[in-house]
């Protein structure tokens, strides 16, 4: 899954570009998914007094409201992205105004100064309002999605790659990096997506179906420590591929 954020003031032409990116690579028979991030305290999809509100006051932790033609899944609090991504599985996710993430960015802008304050390494095109009176900014392609959104479509699939996790150099650091400096890195080309160690490990966690990120000393442990067992057992083979699985039958 590849994910990327277009990040901007209000009113600087943040959502029309998402749309015209959207129908941009859904042109291209991509699938899409989105987050739109709402910096409104008092925002709430529910109603007072609606049944669904009604559950949740009552105590429910997790609300859904299911109708003919829409499900809307009601978390009570803020859900960190990497889990509302984790609900995700379409070729690409575009967030709309998401910061705390390690991925690839898009900015739009007013003016110069609204690009100066939003501007770092991981951003590789300018669009929104800006890109009426400019092409270019300290090399950063300037694109009017409204116009060319080919163009901002072919740089996407050009600059966007498959989800880093987001450790730091002292946490994995095996590429020489911490996990946002090789996204940087990436997006300007001094290095690769296959550069992240984690993209060829030969061992995996499920949990509940979804894959949990390892750094390499946390995998070595976990191997080491399956094998140590393993290999005492009669059938084991060095090099043979193992798979363990707990479920609640296990568990009791």
């Amino acid at each position: 899954m590849k994910v990327f954020s277009v990040i901007g003031i209000s009113k600087s032409g943040k959502t029309t570009t998402i749309e015209n990116i959207i129908k941009g690579l859904r042109n291209r028979r991509y699938s899409v998914g989105s987050v739109k991030e709402i910096h409104y305290e008092k925002f709430a999809i529910d109603t007072e007094g609606t049944n669904t509100d009604r559950h949740k006051k009552a105590g429910s932790q997790l609300v859904t409201a299911r109708g003919f033609y829409e499900t809307d899944i009601l978390y009570s609090g803020k859900l960190h992205i990497d889990e509302i991504l984790k609900a995700y599985n379409q070729d690409f996710v575009v967030l709309e105004g998401v910061k705390d993430i390690n991925a690839p960015k898009i900015i739009t802008a007013h003016n110069l100064q609204d690009i100066d304050k939003l501007l770092d390494d991981t951003v590789f095109a300018i669009s929104g309002r800006i890109s009426n009176e400019i092409d270019n900014y300290k090399g950063i392609p300037v694109i009017n999605s409204l116009e060319k959104v080919d163009e901002l479509v072919d740089l996407i699939e050009d600059k966007v790659f498959e989800r880093l996790p987001d450790f730091t150099k002292k946490c994995c650091g095996e590429c020489g990096y911490s996990c946002r400096e090789l996204c940087a890195k990436i997006i300007n080309g001094e290095a690769s997506r296959n550069d992240c160690v984690l993209s060829h490990n030969n061992i995996s966690l499920c949990v509940d179906g979804q894959e949990i990120t390892m750094v390499p000393f946390v995998q070595n442990i976990l191997k080491n420590a399956v094998i140590g067992v393993v290999k005492e057992l009669e059938g084991y083979k060095k090099g043979a591929d193992i798979q363990i699985k707990i479920g609640e039958k296990f568990g009791k």
